[in-house]
């Protein structure tokens, strides 16, 4: 099934007018669930923070949305990509879920646990094979993005942020480079580095299931949550905090100073200020970069890891294209 097709001649042009900014394609370590049924969007409706009946909604509806289920305690379990397969109105709502592969198995048996008697049928979908695509250093404008080529299932911006380029689901077999002229196959590895510079949480290290808040962890600025969709499993504390409008703690992009241990950066370690205080919680990172749980009151002082005898120096900085009044 094609989504929002478009001739390959198309998207060649496309591809040819942005040589200088060739697409790198990064396979992801990401696994795809079917959520099929006439009830399909109902059903994700009580378990997930936005609003999804927006992809199934008549008209100009989005193929993609960024969610979290929750906990009820209000804290993320999951970080999802909802993907709209839908030829016409007349099929049955067909969505691809997209999580972290080390929870697909406990995603499935959340999922069926509050299915009950809905009509909805959940299959993961070892078929398909999930890309992102970043052309060059700057991802360009999303209204310039051709919708889908011959052998893709789905291509469309990511509904997180603009800076995080495309999402690509194609059959596993698929000739990439027919798909997107010019492009090649990036190291995952950059992939991973250029998330963490523009702060962008992904799967469980950086939103660790039952611990993660879903407003502390940007999940307004990346378009993952709707203030008025209704109930959900978690709603609660997040609309709480949402209207008394404090949020004391963000994720935030960190950089390193100077060469770091072989071992990296532990999980989870804890993050002063140079006088000693405690400034927040290092989540994951790679080659120099990484993401953490900060105390916005500290984010533009000097900040420090303690690892042994040793003091590693890192900086935050506010994402650019977080909303201009975020942060302060």
């Amino acid at each position: 099934m094609l989504v929002r097709a478009i001739t390959a001649p198309g998207l060649r042009r496309w591809c040819r007018g942005r040589r200088s900014a060739a697409a790198a394609c990064f396979p992801l370590g990401r696994s795809l669930l079917g959520v099929r049924g006439a009830e399909a969007a109902v059903f994700l409706q009580g378990l997930l923070t936005n609003d999804v009946t927006q992809l199934v909604a008549a008209g100009d509806a989005p193929p993609a949305l960024y969610a979290h289920a929750l906990n009820v305690q209000g804290r993320c379990l999951y970080d999802v990509i909802l993907y709209r397969l839908q030829g016409s109105t007349a099929e049955e709502p067909h969505i691809l879920l997209e999580c972290d592969s080390s929870v697909l198995d406990s995603i499935q048996k959340h999922l069926k646990l509050y299915k009950i008697r809905r009509k909805v049928t959940i299959t993961p979908c070892p078929d398909l094979s999930l890309w992102a695509v970043i052309p060059g250093e700057q991802p360009g404008d999303a209204s310039s993005l051709p919708k889908c080529a011959d052998q893709a299932l789905l291509l469309t911006p990511d509904p997180r942020a603009e800076v995080m380029g495309w999402r690509l689901i194609i059959k596993k077999g698929a000739n990439l480079s027919e798909i997107i002229p010019g492009s090649h196959v990036g190291d995952i590895q950059d992939y991973h580095r250029h998330r963490y510079k523009q702060g962008i949480p992904e799967g469980v290290k950086d939103l660790p299931p039952g611990v993660a808040l879903p407003l502390e962890s940007n999940l307004a600025f990346m378009n993952g949550i709707s203030f008025t969709k209704g109930c959900y499993i978690g709603q609660e504390l997040t609309a709480r905090t949402h209207h008394m409008g404090v949020i004391r703690k963000r994720l935030l992009p960190v950089s390193f100073a100077g060469p770091l241990p072989s071992g990296g950066v532990p999980e989870g370690a804890e993050i002063l200020t140079e006088a000693g205080k405690r400034a927040g919680r290092f989540r994951a990172g790679g080659g120099g970069l990484g993401i953490a749980l900060l105390r916005l009151a500290h984010v533009s002082e000097p900040l420090c890891v303690s690892l042994g005898e040793h003091r590693v120096k890192l900086s935050a900085s506010t994402p650019e294209w977080w909303p201009k009044a975020a942060g302060k």
